[in-house]
């Protein structure tokens, strides 16, 4: 019997290859409307001269293409496993990076010559790049009061009712945010609907869009969610 042979990298390439830069993907970041991958950079520079998808030609989004890309961390471990010493290498160049940009804080301009710089150039977060948040894809959320349950009296309208927040929040997260900034009592419950359905409280705004709000009725921009106190029958 044949031995079977032992699998290289290279028979893996395709799939964790940026087909803009032909480099190993470097936090690779997925298109939620086509689900095709790249490096972050990669398609961020894209983006600035495109709304289509450079793979497949689809339009991702008509006005801010950046608000349908998605961090893939499963995929940039898997990468890190199949090529070795690639993470290692990454986090060097990154700190390198960081010392280089703090040396020139005298307003000169720095020469980004390699992809991998730019990549870190990309990042938002401090110099140990343990930022978890601002990478995330951030989605535009009207938050709209449901004044035809409002009791008399009650004024339950925010005043500023547009936010931005990570596609990752939850409504358990959005109804501490009202609750808050509405001043109710602990005892007042929320309600959050889509489309006049009430959401559960575990799912994430990115869930409701792709689910509720994308698929059904008016599906205009931002994403509109209803907000009503909790009628109580008891």
């Amino acid at each position: 019997m044949a031995a079977q042979r032992t699998p290289l990298v290279r028979d893996f390439n395709h799939f964790i290859t940026c087909s803009l830069c032909r480099g190993y993907l470097i936090k690779p970041t997925t298109v939620t409307e086509c689900l095709h991958t790249f490096c972050k950079s990669c398609i961020i520079q894209h983006f600035e001269d495109s709304n289509d998808c450079p793979k497949c030609g689809i339009q991702v989004h008509e006005t801010n293409p950046l608000e349908m890309l998605r961090l893939d961390k499963t995929l940039e471990e898997i990468i890190f496993k199949l090529v070795p010493g690639l993470r290692e290498k990454e986090e060097q160049q990154e700190i390198d990076f960081w010392r280089k940009n703090k040396s020139k804080e005298n307003g000169q301009g720095d020469s980004l010559g390699s992809k991998r710089l730019r990549h870190s150039d990309d990042e938002d977060g401090d110099e140990d790049g343990q930022d978890y948040h601002r990478s995330d894809p951030q989605i535009a959320v009207c938050l709209d009061c449901l004044h035809s349950n409002v009791r008399a009296g009650e004024d339950t309208g925010l005043m500023k009712k547009f936010i931005r927040c990570s596609s990752r929040v939850t409504v358990g997260t959005i109804k501490k945010f009202l609750s808050l900034k509405l001043k109710l009592s602990s005892s007042c419950e929320l309600d959050v609907l889509c489309n006049g359905e009430i959401m559960g409280k575990d799912h994430t705004l990115e869930f409701i869009y792709m689910t509720r709000w994308r698929l059904q009725g008016d599906n205009t921009y931002p994403m509109v969610l209803e907000y009503r106190p909790r009628i109580d029958f008891g």
